[in-house]
């Protein structure tokens, strides 16, 4: 089922800037992290560059953070990991947060327009609905990554 409910063309955007990493784009104007939600539109809430992230210590905490236990929201998250096979990668992460504690006509708005939001990030590997902290608790989250040994230079 569709809600209807239309893409901005700046997520567009964003995401293609996210998918296709430039050679020439500075590491510290590389975006990281986007927070969208629905307001009218879905819209570009919150936009981290890696420069903005500096400091934090270990993104995948301050991700965590992020998350309001009331709110729901779509997620794209440039994440950095390693494997057993000892390789880094880099791969975009699509979430979409709707927790259990959140109002349901919120929840069911999310769930009805999460499509349209999947279109626009297709060819995204790893899509993931999050319900509540224990869905992104690292390990679990690593779990529906692979065999990740760190995450975010961290280990799992």
């Amino acid at each position: 089922m569709s809600s209807g409910i239309q893409v901005a063309d700046e997520v567009k955007t964003i995401f293609n800037k996210m998918k296709v990493v430039k050679s020439d784009t500075a590491e510290q104007d590389r975006i990281r992290l986007v927070i969208f939600h629905i307001d009218g539109d879905i819209k570009v809430k919150k936009l981290f560059l890696q420069k903005d992230l500096e400091g934090k210590g270990d993104i995948f905490k301050y991700l965590q953070s992020l998350l309001v236990s009331t709110e729901c929201s779509y997620i794209l998250y440039d994440c950095h990991f390693e494997t057993k096979e000892s390789s880094r990668k880099e791969e975009l992460v699509y979430m979409m947060w709707a927790p259990e504690t959140a109002q349901i006509k919120s929840r069911m708005n999310y769930a009805s327009s999460n499509s349209a939001m999947e279109r626009v990030v297709d060819g995204v590997k790893h899509k993931l609905q999050i319900n509540d902290m224990t869905d992104i608790d690292r390990l679990e989250f690593t779990k529906r990554l692979g065999d990740v040994i760190k995450l975010e230079g961290y280990s799992v």
